[in-house]
């Protein structure tokens, strides 16, 4: 029988405040690493599963949703990541597919522990419930002032979700958050400027990429 050849799965995860410009650079990488022969699946948090758009529409645009305590706005997100980790990214990841994540557990780290304030140790501990193990090879967060971010937001003329209807100093808190947690864990998360041209933040999201490929023989 002939040796299997393909290339192992890849789980690169996008991270940023609201503004930062992830859906811009995650369809420029797809696109990148399709045209190399790589098949690419994009998935998004929360949702990426029937059960997780369904939790996606109560924690986002749901009435039922307006004055959700942070704990349980915890809880929901870290069911639909419990759901779409054993539905679809384990499978895909052992079927040799790079998979691109629309935030992962580090949003929950920042949003619901740096932002909302719940304790760090039970944060992690939930979200580290929610995954088992099964943690991204590479973190990009795309780091943006929050003035500027903001003001993207705003600019798009289309009605706002919960999340980022929050005033700008939640969104500070956001930031802040990120930027911490990439000083802690810088062997897996990468910060990039996404303030300037996306094609250039693109070329830096993909030597990130290239470098992290090869260092994990990928």
């Amino acid at each position: 029988m002939p040796a299997d050849t393909s290339p192992p799965g890849f789980l690169l995860s996008f991270e940023g405040s609201e503004g930062c410009g992830k859906s811009t650079q995650i369809s420029l990488l797809r696109a990148r690493l399709e045209s190399a022969g790589r098949r690419v699946e994009v998935l998004r948090e929360p949702g990426g599963t029937e059960l997780g758009e369904s939790i996606r529409h109560l924690l986002q645009h749901a009435k039922e949703g307006q004055g959700m305590s942070p704990e349980t706005e915890l809880l929901l997100f870290a069911a639909s990541r419990a759901q779409l980790v054993r539905e679809k990214i384990r499978p895909l990841l052992e079927a040799g597919v790079f998979v691109i994540l629309d935030r992962f557990l580090d949003s929950t780290t920042v949003y619901q522990g740096h932002a909302r304030g719940l304790p760090f140790e039970s944060v992690q501990a939930i979200n580290h419930f929610a995954i088992g193990g099964t943690l991204p090879r590479l973190t990009v967060v795309l780091d943006m002032d929050t003035a500027t971010a903001w003001q993207r937001i705003h600019q798009t003329g289309r009605e706002l979700d919960r999340m980022e209807s929050q005033p700008p100093a939640f969104f500070e808190k956001v930031r802040q958050g990120y930027l911490d947690l990439a000083a802690i864990e810088p062997r897996r998360i990468s910060v990039v400027d996404a303030s300037r041209d996306p094609q250039q933040v693109h070329e830096s999201v993909w030597n990130l990429v290239t470098f992290r490929s090869h260092t994990h023989a990928v």
